[in-house]
């Protein structure tokens, strides 16, 4: 126990000792030993790093984990399971819940009907949404956030400390510089000669002495100032070596920032085609909510049940005579009722009848007697094919 409250108070001591030097520093009243220029822009470049370095990082985590409260319930779990050395456990995302919430409302609704059935489609298409989510964020995390989190509590810890074990070092060199000084003024003064008229035999005997004491002060604070100064030195090299480090660091963090943008480039590749396949099953369910022909201006023909089929699939037709095929290349536009049509997504063909589309490209639409409401006939220049009316925008 006394142990303890000795060096408390020691540490106290070094404290308040330390906050005074770092006054008098500010003030101008001290000796201020200055780091070389190399050092000190090294020292700018590593603050700066580690300061951009946190904000990605946060961000970062943000974009992948939106919600502040899920976070931080994450993160927890995550930690809890580190401690434990056991393997974290996967998660559902959001996009495979509400996919299972869909099917689940299917069941209800019954598959049978043209929105249970949907459902079903839909949901299992968010489901493997939410499965390519799951495997972005876990390769985001080993590939982005691990190196990142590894250099903000692994790498800059240690130079921190270093730094904070310079910086003292610093300040016992520049304590040893002021008290040589002290000691030599000292000497200098016990060295004067004194005035003869006005001063006793007595008092060169006490000159004489003082003066070789100060001479062995001034012997003793040279030998603390140049210990000082060569762990001063030491403890400079130690920091400028890890800071140069800096530049591998920003090396690896880059190939990282690649990585991370090719996990980005792959979800949402991913995410686009299942959200094209998606669109094309949707095209082939019938259209319970058929292009108005009162609004678009253009016939809607007859129903599906007494009209054309959808490429590749069975024509749902309660009338026991089957309709002849229709042969695109004999199909004329009408006198009146084309209209232009924007294309929202890609889509390609499945068979000379159609015609494939590039999104965001116009073309000319209008139907013909006969055909199933889903489709339209398209043409661009000298091209002509049936396209499905859910990827198509119909401008006035």
């Amino acid at each position: 126990m006394d142990f303890n409250v000795k060096k408390l108070a020691s540490d106290a001591g070094v404290f308040f000792t330390r906050a005074v030097q770092f006054t008098e520093e500010k003030l101008g009243q001290a000796e201020k030993t200055e780091l070389d220029a190399h050092l000190e822009n090294l020292i700018a470049r590593g603050d700066c790093t580690k300061n951009w370095t946190e904000k990605i990082f946060r961000q970062t985590e943000v974009l992948l984990q939106p919600n502040p409260i899920d976070h931080t319930g994450a993160r927890i779990e995550e930690f809890f399971y580190e401690k434990l050395d056991r393997k974290i456990p996967t998660r559902t995302t959001n996009g495979e819940l509400l996919g299972q919430y869909m099917q689940d409302a299917a069941k209800d609704f019954g598959p049978g009907t043209p929105y249970g059935s949907t459902l079903i489609t839909v949901g299992e298409y968010q489901k493997k949404l939410g499965g390519a989510e799951r495997e972005f964020l876990q390769a985001s995390a080993v590939s982005f956030l691990t190196p990142l989190r590894n250099f903000l509590e692994g790498d800059w810890r240690t130079i921190s400390k270093e730094r904070r074990l310079l910086e003292n070092r610093r300040l016992d060199l520049d304590v040893c510089k002021a008290r040589l000084k002290k000691a030599k003024l000292a000497e200098a003064k016990a060295a004067a000669a004194p005035d003869f008229q006005e001063t006793r035999p007595r008092n060169y005997i006490l000159s004489a002495s003082a003066s070789a004491l100060w001479s062995e002060e001034v012997d003793k604070a040279e030998q603390e100032l140049r210990v000082a100064q060569t762990e001063f030195d030491r403890q400079a090299e130690v920091t400028r070596l890890l800071l140069e480090g800096i530049s591998s660091t920003h090396v690896n963090h880059l190939r990282c920032l690649h990585e991370f943008v090719e996990a980005q480039a792959a979800y949402y590749a991913q995410c686009h085609k299942h959200m094209q396949e998606l669109q094309k099953e949707l095209s082939r369910f019938p259209n319970a909510f058929a292009v108005n022909a009162s609004t678009s201006g253009i016939s809607a023909g007859p129903s599906p049940l007494s009209g054309g089929s959808i490429p590749g699939h069975p024509a749902a037709s309660s009338s026991p005579l089957e309709p002849a095929p229709l042969k695109i290349e004999e199909v004329k536009p009408p006198a009146t009722g084309t209209r232009k049509a924007k294309v929202l997504y890609d889509y390609d063909a499945a068979d000379t009848s159609e015609l494939s589309l590039l999104a965001d490209e116009l073309i000319t639409v209008y139907t013909v007697p006969g055909m199933d409401p889903d489709w339209l006939i398209g043409e661009r220049g000298n091209q002509k094919g049936k396209v499905p009316v859910t990827y198509l925008e119909l401008l006035s």
